[in-house]
């Protein structure tokens, strides 16, 4: 079986955001396929996020300063899923919040969505709009034990996230 291929350096160069397109790529591998993925930088927090899809990484670095990372399917599953927190969007219920978190007049994404979330029930998803993709965000997210799916809209001019609250402590 051939690798599905995807190169996100001229969409990187462009200064868009090409998490959507890695998530759609993945999307589209069959069983046991690889996505060989070329990109402008070492993508250290995708490591993270696709091994919880069942993804391992192998990054090399290229002669031109690029990056070519090739992720190959798991033979397990990760072990982390909690059946409280399915990381299926499509079971989620609707977003019972909305955040639009992006403009000059908006501070603090993340101290904003953090705040929400506290503020909800186990399962209770919240939508948020971002002006690009939030590696700090991501973090906190994960250490407070909340799921999230997320991609660049349409335009390319914004990140959009659904997050499930987890349990609170």
């Amino acid at each position: 079986m051939t690798d599905l291929e995807l190169d996100v350096r001229p969409l990187l160069r462009e200064g868009g955001e090409p998490f959507g397109a890695i998530m759609a790529a993945v999307g589209r591998l069959a069983t046991g396929q690889r996505l060989r993925l070329y990109t402008t930088f070492r993508p250290e927090p995708l490591f993270a996020v696709l091994a919880r899809q069942g993804l391992a990484s192998d990054a090399r670095p290229l002669a031109n300063g690029d990056w070519e990372v090739l992720f190959t399917p798991t033979a397990v599953a990760p072990s982390d899923a909690s059946e409280s927190h399915p990381e299926v969007p499509e079971t989620w219920p609707d977003p019972i919040f909305y955040l639009d978190c992006t403009g000059a007049d908006s501070t603090g994404p993340v101290e904003r969505i953090l705040a929400r979330l506290d503020t909800m029930s186990e399962g209770q998803v919240l939508f948020a709009l971002l002006e690009r993709e939030s590696v700090p965000l991501f973090a906190a997210l994960k250490q407070r034990g909340h799921a999230w799916v997320g991609d660049v809209d349409e335009t390319g001019a914004a990140y959009r996230m659904l997050i499930r609250a987890g349990r609170r402590s």
